[in-house]
């Protein structure tokens, strides 16, 4: 059946935008997919071939997405703790940097907001770090400044556990936001230049680090709890907060995070998971297989473009059109929603924007410029605190001890 000839319109226009301002996302768990799938061996899984089926991301569908700029996500389990997780992450950077090798005619390292834009000048896609877990540091600001040497231009604070200096979304109150460390942390991040992401934490902890940060924070995958009342997504009075900061909230497309009917769903489906002696995180052949036989006998709600389109249409009236962005999580979750299956589906979402009214300068803010814009942001914040603070060599024992 042919499309409506006004969709099929709207299509091409997103199309054609995407080819002059693609999208900046800001989370893509490629990296962790590879470790899961096939142990790194990119000859098992090559993206320069058509991956669909097994993930959600190939060099094929990031270009007919309208990709420009991807966070990698140098995610590690909260399984993974101490030396192991420290570990974990820098073979999470080595994958990464391996595939910068391998396809270089596609990707492009990037460590600044001038390397994203010489790379859409190429047309290739700029390739930027994220560190998913403030546990990957094990407690040191060393090994924070090291990821930082490595690539890595932003850490989440937390996962979905808390770390012993910050509170997660997803687990019981610990410190209550930030503790001395906590605030550290983030003053050592702006300091060297990596943004605070600020996805997956509490919101306690969220209005902590908005209390510290002398930079842009991001959240990399989050989007409007009042759209959908998740303790992952962002409170108003939260995201109220951005402008006067310059962070920028990049709305991500996972169901349980987005459709209201999907939360309770997925909260049987992961107990389901459990009862197989399966992370609910798995997103392996096998695992799949027990989610799909779940499924069957549970339909699933499905989430579209548009309601991805209704936490846009909120986070831009509360923070502003300057202050969001996109981020997918792509290969980090099980499900996604229709019409944006797998990166290929950018342009469906820009299309439902364009139909609800949304300006082609705006859209060019949501895609691109909001993030380039944030982290050129921190750099400068970065190049100014460098040439007055001193690396600090604070301990979590120095200052949440001494704090008790």
């Amino acid at each position: 059946m042919s499309r409506p000839a006004d969709t099929a319109g709207r299509l091409a226009e997103a199309r054609e935008l995407l080819a002059s301002t693609p999208v900046v996302d800001g989370h893509n768990d490629l990296p962790w997919a590879l470790r899961k799938h096939a142990a790194y061996d990119l000859d098992r899984l090559d993206i320069a071939a058509d991956q669909t089926g097994v993930l959600h991301t190939d060099l094929a569908r990031l270009r007919a997405g309208g990709v420009g700029a991807q966070f990698w996500s140098v995610y590690v389990s909260c399984e993974l703790t101490g030396d192991d997780a420290v570990s974990a992450t820098l073979e999470q950077i080595d994958i990464v940097d391996q595939l910068l090798d391998r396809y270089a005619a596609d990707l492009a390292p990037a460590l600044t907001a001038d390397d994203m834009e010489s790379a859409r000048k190429e047309g290739r896609i700029a390739s930027l770090k994220g560190a998913e877990g403030g546990h990957c540091v094990n407690n040191s600001l060393a090994t924070l400044r090291a990821l930082h040497t490595l690539g890595v231009r932003y850490m989440t604070l937390t996962h979905n556990d808390n770390t012993a200096w910050a509170d997660s979304a997803t687990d019981e109150p610990g410190v209550g936001g930030l503790s001395p460390f906590g605030h550290e942390v983030v003053r050592e991040m702006n300091r060297v230049g990596m943004l605070v992401d600020l996805s997956h934490v509490a919101a306690t902890t969220m209005r902590d680090a908005l209390a510290t940060a002398v930079a842009p924070v991001i959240f990399s995958h989050s989007s409007a709890r009042a759209v959908c009342d998740h303790p992952r997504n962002i409170p108003d009075d939260v995201l109220a907060q951005l402008p006067a900061n310059g962070g920028v909230a990049m709305a991500t497309f996972v169901p349980k995070f987005i459709l209201p009917a999907a939360v309770e769903w997925t909260a049987r489906a992961d107990e389901n998971m459990r009862a197989h002696g399966l992370h609910h995180l798995d997103t392996t052949p096998a695992a799949m297989s027990v989610h799909r036989a779940f499924e069957a006998e549970n339909p699933r709600p499905v989430a579209t473009s548009a309601t991805v389109a209704d936490h846009l249409d909120h986070m831009r009236e509360v923070a502003g059109i300057d202050h969001i962005g996109i981020g997918g999580d792509y290969d980090g979750t099980a499900f996604t929603p229709a019409g944006l299956d797998d990166v290929a589906g950018y342009p469906n979402l820009v299309a439902e924007l364009l139909t609800r009214g949304w300006s082609h300068a705006d859209l060019a803010k949501l895609t691109w410029s909001n993030a380039v814009r944030a982290l050129r942001d921190a750099e400068a914040v970065s190049r100014e605190l460098r040439e007055t603070r001193a690396p600090s060599n604070a301990t979590l024992d120095s200052l949440d001890t001494s704090a008790s």
